[in-house]
């Protein structure tokens, strides 16, 4: 049973660099508590200037994977400058997970509604047990969720993810897949470790700095227009071509010798 002494967010890494970061409120379906929100975003800036982590795997405790904000909370403190700052403290933690230089994968055993599957839009890649369900639930009590509009949007079409806005209703893990909020879904709750672990074992092979360098493009180039996109395009292909891991895959290429790995 859970104690006032555990820690509401758990971290573990194994021999590869492959660190799991765990909501552990079970008790309150891992709700984004703003104890929970500076948790994550700390946990976050460690990790971006840790260069022996290779992937971040954001994992939940108990039967629901996050649902959302902490309704409690919110409703304690009814005022707009609280309400501004709990929702940009929000937003901050998004674009922490956007700027970490390595992959982060969301791993969905359960329920994720409003800002939870804002979190799970946030990642950079999905994977989810067949029984998860995801929803942005908000405007059923009176709040649109526009925070999480964000994220929903550039993940999926735009004419589901404002279905999944203005009617509440949740989808599928299957559905969520078809629309592009997922990457992979695990036939059971059971076998979603072994599928989280296939994506992993696909990345950790690819050259860290390739990945950071990519990474970074990818998001920067989706908020510009075409010419500026590729104008960013090239200059990031540039720079990374000079990176030894590029120098010497394109090398052994020539040579048709294995890749090095970096």
């Amino acid at each position: 049973m859970l104690t006032l002494d555990d820690p509401i967010l758990l971290s573990a890494r194994d021999e590869r660099g492959v660190v799991t970061l765990t909501l552990n409120r079970p008790q309150a379906f891992n709700a984004l508590s703003e104890a929970m929100l500076d948790a994550l975003q700390r946990e976050f800036k460690v990790l971006a200037a840790d260069e022996s982590v290779r992937v971040v795997i954001l994992s939940a405790a108990g039967k629901a994977w996050c649902a959302g904000h902490d309704l409690k909370e919110m409703r304690a403190e009814p005022s707009l400058d609280y309400y501004r700052e709990l929702f940009g403290q929000c937003g901050r933690v998004m674009l922490a997970i956007q700027a970490l230089p390595v992959p982060v994968i969301a791993r969905v055993h359960g329920v994720a509604t409003a800002a939870g599957c804002q979190l799970v839009a946030a990642c950079d890649l999905a994977v989810a047990a067949a029984t998860a369900r995801f929803a942005v639930s908000g405007v059923n009590l009176g709040l649109f969720c526009s925070t999480p509009a964000v994220a929903l949007s550039r993940n999926m079409g735009r004419k589901q993810a404002f279905e999944m806005l203005a009617t509440g209703e949740f989808i599928s893990a299957e559905q969520a897949l078809q629309r592009g909020l997922l990457n992979r879904v695990a036939n059971s709750p059971e076998s979603l470790d072994e599928a989280v672990e296939a994506l992993v074992s696909s990345l950790l092979p690819k050259p860290r700095a390739a990945l950071a360098l990519g990474k970074d493009l990818f998001y920067r180039q989706l908020e510009m227009g075409v010419a500026a996109a590729y104008q960013a395009a090239v200059q990031t292909m540039a720079c990374n071509m000079m990176e030894p891991c590029a120098l010497d895959g394109v090398q052994a290429f020539i040579e048709r010798k294995p890749g090095s790995k970096a």
